[in-house]
């Protein structure tokens, strides 16, 4: 299916369902939720507990009769009726009564490149329940690229790879359609699972799922490179002894597992690049790689990705929240006025 500017430009809200966050810009009004895709419920009565960065930090903690589920699953929803209950709380009271004030509510919503037409009715499903008379359905690949300032209406070729928790996509775009594209199944979570496996086998260390990101970013602000410190203090639980113990993990190490799994990214992005036109290969060589997503910031990603390709790679300024500002960005109207082909699936 596709959608032209003029319809974006009818709609009033713009949702990004991602594994990891969930995100919803209101025209006129700017990104109003940013928060985790997460919901507790009270299994015995149904009752929905928490939802957010609340449910996620009840993750493992709690007893046996509430339950922490995500709705969303690499960018799909796999619960509809929890996803709209989910949303509901997050957009908060208020401003669901300006939106119910909408007598045709329209809404976007982002969905990944390779979405099968269930995924897409799930996601419109979603969006209905929560009022929205039509909901228009965007390609994330292109709703990124636009968040980021690529100049996807112009007839170059324009790299983007979106790094989500689930899955990565990377496709190269001309003339604001998909040129090629790849989905790869890896994501910031099977990076978390490496990290994990990692800590258990080499160190006898169990780290609690909460800790596995600050683990990263500590690595990121002590340097994970060659000629980083040799390293890092990492605090968990003895696996034998179930009693906490602190260990020093060398950062050499853990930059290598954390790479194990990200060798499947090479892999697409070699198909991407075999795939595409010459003559957009060309222009590739100047300007390179813009990587958008949560997981972009994943330490020693950007740099890996240089040595591998010999291409420049960037990181967005913005690279969690491009593809709903993006969005946000064609509902308002202040992109460039060419029209995209291929916005959606």
């Amino acid at each position: 299916m596709t959608v032209s500017l003029e319809q974006l430009r009818r709609c009033h809200v713009a949702v990004d369902l991602g594994a990891a966050r969930t995100r919803v810009y209101v025209k006129g009004a700017g990104l109003v939720v940013d928060e985790p895709s997460v919901a507790a419920v009270n299994t015995r009565t149904g009752a929905l507990i928490a939802v957010g960065t609340f449910a996620e930090r009840m993750t493992g903690r709690t007893p046996d009769y509430i339950r922490v589920v995500r709705p969303v699953s690499g960018g799909t929803v796999i619960d509809i009726e929890m996803a709209q209950r989910m949303l509901r709380h997050l957009l908060g009271e208020k401003l669901r009564r300006a939106l119910r004030r909408k007598p045709r509510l329209r809404a976007a919503a982002c969905t990944p490149h390779d979405a099968d037409p269930l995924a897409q009715r799930a996601t419109v499903e979603t969006l209905v329940g929560l009022g929205a008379r039509r909901v228009e359905l965007v390609d994330t690949l292109i709703a990124a690229a636009v968040g980021c300032g690529l100049p996807v209406e112009q007839p170059t070729a324009t790299m983007i790879m979106v790094c989500g928790a689930a899955a990565t996509q990377v496709a190269v775009l001309s003339l604001g359609s998909v040129v090629t594209a790849e989905r790869i199944p890896v994501g910031g979570e099977a990076v978390d699972h490496a990290v994990v496996q990692h800590l258990r086998l080499a160190h006898e260390l169990m780290l609690p799922s909460q800790a596995v990101r600050p683990l990263q970013l500590a690595l990121h602000d002590s340097g994970i490179t060659p000629d980083g410190p040799a390293s890092t203090l990492i605090h968990g639980l003895d696996v034998a002894t179930g009693l906490a113990r602190s260990v020093h993990v060398d950062t050499a190490a853990v930059r290598d597992a954390i790479h194990t799994p990200l060798t499947a990214v090479l892999d697409g992005i070699g198909k991407v690049l075999r795939d595409c036109p010459p003559d957009l290969v060309a222009d590739l060589t100047d300007r390179g790689i813009m990587m958008v997503g949560g997981s972009a910031l994943l330490p020693g990603l950007d740099q890996m990705l240089r040595d591998a390709t010999g291409m420049p790679v960037a990181i967005a300024e913005r690279p969690d929240v491009c593809a709903v500002l993006g969005l946000g960005a064609m509902l308002e109207g202040t992109i460039a006025p060419m029209v995209l082909n291929h916005l959606a699936q």
